[in-house]
């Protein structure tokens, strides 16, 4: 019994209850579960293909090119 009057007075004289500390160990519980979702990731960029990478990067629509589309892009300096 002597403990919980120590720990309510230590509560009482940094002014803060039971009920105000709990947000504060919520808050720190979403802060650890933040940083541990948001660690780095140390690993080969080049192995995985962006998004520019793609038809649908560059806002293309996806669907295949036949002759005429090669055709209307030729250079002029390819004849034509």
């Amino acid at each position: 019994m002597a403990e919980q009057d120590k720990k309510q007075g230590a509560d009482a004289a940094a002014g803060t209850t039971e009920a105000e500390q709990a947000p504060v160990k919520r808050d720190a519980a979403e802060a650890a579960a933040a940083a541990k979702a948001a660690k780095l990731v140390f690993s080969d960029p080049f192995s995985r293909q962006t998004s520019d990478d793609t038809d649908a990067g560059w806002g293309e629509d996806g669907a295949g090119r036949g002759l005429d589309w090669y055709v209307s892009q030729r250079p002029p300096h390819h004849g034509g």
